[in-house]
């Protein structure tokens, strides 16, 4: 696995690297395809420490983030994240496997980044690979990713679809008219 720790608004010191490195790469022993880790660490407001995680498993992101007063255990607390998400995801991939119904996931809703002043602006732009595959592969993804919506390729089709988390705990899917 190719970890790579970046800082912002933050020195990245060799014990900071060390230890950042040591707690992501025992997610090897559980997931050998990861192929990359990304680790961004910064501080926000001056006593904000943020972590944010994301690993790159066989076309699949699983991305944590926590914020806490303390570098370390912002490090602590962004592992524990991922460590939840990885036995989900790994779950998942084992019910997926046997054929097993999909217990119903919770709607997730991730709070808007926006204040007052940035709202009907773009203020944000991403830029992703699509990959195909299933609605329920999607659904998994979005989970993985903490979102409320995901965009993909539905491999049946070929077009570009969204999922969505309802209020409900089901999910929608949005799929083009040609």
């Amino acid at each position: 696995m190719n970890i790579i720790v970046n800082g912002r608004h933050l020195e990245i010191t060799p014990a900071l690297r060390s230890y950042a490195e040591e707690k992501v790469s025992k997610f090897d022993r559980y997931l050998s395809e990861i192929s990359e880790a990304i680790v961004t660490l910064s501080i926000e407001k001056k006593y904000r420490h943020k972590a944010d995680v994301l690993l790159k498993v066989n076309g699949v992101l699983i991305q944590a983030e926590s914020v806490t007063d303390e570098i370390y255990s912002a490090i602590d607390e962004v592992v524990e994240k991922l460590d939840r998400q990885i036995k989900k995801y790994k779950d998942k991939l084992v019910s997926h496997r046997k054929g097993g119904a999909k217990a119903a996931a919770a709607g997730t809703e991730a709070p808007g980044k926006t204040t007052e002043k940035e709202t009907g602006r773009i203020i944000k732009n991403k830029r992703f690979e699509l990959k195909p595959m299933s609605p329920d592969e999607a659904s998994m993804q979005m989970e993985l990713l903490a979102k409320d919506f995901y965009v993909f390729i539905n491999d049946i089709s070929g077009d570009i679809n969204v999922i969505y988390a309802r209020q409900d705990g089901n999910f929608g899917l949005i799929e083009p008219v040609k």
